[in-house]
């Protein structure tokens, strides 16, 4: 990964160690293109598992309840049960790291906490999550997720302290507003799914409120690696997202047997519409679509940025309510469709700042490599 250290700065900006790059000539030349193809390739891999392990998990998820499960805290666990996958490269990865990495780590104690903390932030995020999806459409559930994008700014802007320009801002209001289009216009939600009757405004809240608290939880990963992990190799990433989800699979595992949900779990099995076995699939595909959605995501947040994972992860949005329509058969109408098309508007705004950023970021690299270079020049004539 420190081998296309130039190209990071160039896509997600000066942050963390990044900050402390050299443009000496010796450092601002380009990686060879092998390097850059090797980057690029981990990127697009990253973003497909976002991408199609969002898509699939979310479409599962309805799926489960339309059939016939009813358990709240496994649809919860299924969510962030699927951290073994991820063992195989926590452990090729734990053993590539330099010495020195492991020696400047923060106290065991305090990671520890950290991870835990994040684990039950995450768990009760999923949680509701879990009831949203419960309460409303996969169309209409997916419309009002997309504003995790504009939380995502607020937070970013408070806790990581980066800037809220004029686009940034503009795409805050027009997501706002799109999810606003979705809430008054609840009439709209024709479906074949079962959706319980009178829980639209409860599952309008929980939708805003979970993309709130997931928002809040990437600006917290990256205030860990910034502040006190002050790392963020793949490695770094890998762990965090492998511990604060097995916390948060412990606790929810706590919250199906304390709730006693536990129990209704054979009946609920032999009583789906598609079989037990269906049921078992059903449940393992969920798990395993959410593992790699966020190996996925935290890929991205190693690779360019949690910023860039968060916009890669909002592109999906659109892709649920067309999916919900052609295998749940949801209702599109045009004022969804509005809402849509609103949403991508401020998605492209969001976008477009960034690309700026990269731009600038681009100018001020080249103008320095210039500058050294003709330093270097000076001093060679002068010798």
């Amino acid at each position: 990964m420190g081998d296309a250290g130039e190209i990071r700065l160039q896509i997600a900006g000066t942050r963390g160690e990044e900050a402390d790059i050299d443009t000496s000539p010796a450092t601002a030349v380009p990686p060879p293109i092998s390097k850059r193809l090797q980057w690029w390739a981990l990127v697009l891999v990253n973003i497909v598992f976002v991408l199609a392990g969002q898509s699939v998990a979310t479409l599962l998820g309805r799926i489960y309840y339309d059939q016939g499960g009813g358990s709240l805290w496994m649809a919860t666990l299924v969510q962030s049960c699927g951290t073994p996958i991820a063992i195989p490269l926590l452990l090729y990865f734990g053993r590539r790291r330099p010495k020195s990495s492991r020696a400047a780590r923060p106290p065991l104690l305090k990671i520890a906490a950290i991870y835990a903390g994040l684990g039950i932030l995450l768990a009760g995020d999923n949680l509701m999550y879990s009831y949203a999806l419960l309460y409303l459409p996969l169309s209409t559930y997916s419309l009002i997720c997309a504003t995790q994008l504009s939380f995502n700014a607020v937070f970013s802007y408070f806790i990581n302290k980066e800037k809220f320009t004029a686009l940034i801002l503009n795409s805050v209001v027009l997501l706002t507003f799109s999810a606003a289009l979705v809430g008054v216009n609840n009439g709209s939600d024709g479906t074949n799914s079962t959706v319980p009757a009178g829980k639209f405004a409860a599952g309008f809240a929980l939708t805003l409120s979970a993309s709130a608290v997931f928002s809040l939880i990437l600006s917290l990963n990256q205030l860990t690696f910034d502040k006190v992990l002050k790392s963020d190799t793949f490695y770094d990433v890998m762990e965090m997202q492998f511990w604060s989800n097995t916390a948060a699979a412990l606790v929810s595992v706590a919250g199906l047997f304390i709730y006693g949900e536990w129990s209704t779990l054979g009946r609920e099995m032999h009583g789906y519409k598609k079989g037990a076995v269906s049921y078992g699939m059903t449940l393992a595909w969920t798990a395993i679509s959410w593992q790699l959605t966020t190996m996925g995501m935290m890929g991205l947040v190693a690779a360019v940025s949690s910023l860039f994972s968060n916009v890669i992860s909002t592109v999906g949005m659109p892709l649920s309510p067309v999916i919900a329509v052609i295998f749940l058969k949801d209702k599109m109408d045009g004022v969804k469709v509005l809402a849509m098309l609103i949403g991508l508007w401020g998605f492209a705004s969001y976008i477009y700042q960034h690309f700026l950023d990269d731009a600038k970021i681009k100018k001020i690299l080249a103008e320095s490599s210039a500058d050294d270079d003709e330093h270097q020049t000076v001093k060679l004539a002068t010798e």
